[in-house]
């Protein structure tokens, strides 16, 4: 047997009960997900595939990042496994394969045996490539919650204004958030975010207990302090209109100086594409003439010394 076959069939004895392992504990994590599901009743039926109930850590992940059906940890486990089978398959069908072959000739013929340095890489390249590929779901899920904080972050300085100002006028705040939410795309994750706490608080949940849910359903900071406020004011009596211009001045000052950081620190983000695209150009461009001056004067006294 050849090295790549031995190596294939130790992943292979290796790999099996690992697999097999894993597949029980997600099998235990969905039985565990569906109980906490079934025993928690629907708060409202017009909504009952969104709002939350009573989830895992997985379930809340999946919840922030916008993937809010009641089979979504199913799902996502269901693909997390697919994932990883098709990338096994792949690491198997390279191995069979003439590439890694291939490619260990083309790094030996490298001279000065500087290829076998990069040897482990190549043989280590379809093992990597089973991480990457079993890890991708979990990798569409992360960019999915980093976009839908963005967007809160976006639209929440306008929604605190709105707020703001219909609480001047007169408005409470359910009526302010109602006329808010009227106008509001419901495609975006912040409007869809209030409308579930407007459903809890439909259902007769306290505003504070809503609040501090609304706060988890989020789950970013700059909201997380908004949320504080608009508690310390529900709890304190304090004026509404006072709080939400406070909150909206501040989370603009948090936002201009958020900007001038971000702007502070592009020279220090251009220093690597400058010094490892620009800087080696810019050093053949202006000495190259130069070495090359010097190699063709030193060859020709090397010539003159010992050519005769």
């Amino acid at each position: 047997m050849t090295v790549v076959q031995i190596f294939v069939l130790c992943l292979l004895v290796i790999g099996l009960p690992i697999g097999l392992w894993a597949m029980r504990w997600l099998w235990l994590l969905m039985q565990s997900e569906q109980r906490l599901a079934a025993g928690t009743a629907a708060i409202d039926t017009r909504g009952a595939d969104e709002l939350p109930t009573q989830r895992s850590w997985l379930g809340w992940w999946l919840f922030q990042a916008g993937f809010r059906k009641p089979n979504a940890v199913a799902l996502f486990l269901m693909a997390t496994v697919l994932s990883t089978l098709l990338a096994v398959l792949f690491a198997y069908a390279i191995y069979q394969s003439q590439v890694i072959t291939v490619l260990e000739m083309v790094l030996r013929a490298i001279p000065g045996n500087v290829g076998e340095v990069f040897l482990p890489i190549a043989w280590l390249s379809p093992v990597a490539a089973i991480f990457v590929l079993a890890a991708l779901p979990a990798v569409i899920v992360r960019g999915r919650r980093r976009k839908r904080i963005t967007a809160i972050e976006q639209d929440l300085p306008l929604t605190l204004d709105l707020l703001a100002t219909l609480a001047e006028a007169g408005l409470s705040f359910d009526a302010a958030l109602d006329r808010v939410l009227e106008t509001q795309r419901q495609q975006r994750p912040l409007t869809q975010d209030f409308r579930l706490f407007r459903l809890e608080i439909l259902t007769g949940r306290g505003r504070v207990d809503a609040l501090q849910r609304l706060n988890r359903y989020v789950n970013v900071p700059w909201f997380g302090i908004f949320i504080s406020a608009l508690i310390h004011a529900e709890q304190v009596g304090s004026g509404l209109a006072a709080t939400l211009r406070a909150q909206a001045d501040d989370l603009r000052g948090r936002r201009r100086e958020r900007a001038l950081a971000m702007a502070m620190a592009v020279p220090v983000k251009l220093l690597f594409p400058l010094i490892t695209c620009f800087l080696p150009g810019i050093m053949i461009a202006s000495l190259g003439p130069i070495i090359f001056q010097i190699v063709q004067v030193l060859d020709q006294f090397t010539r003159s010394a010992f050519g005769g």
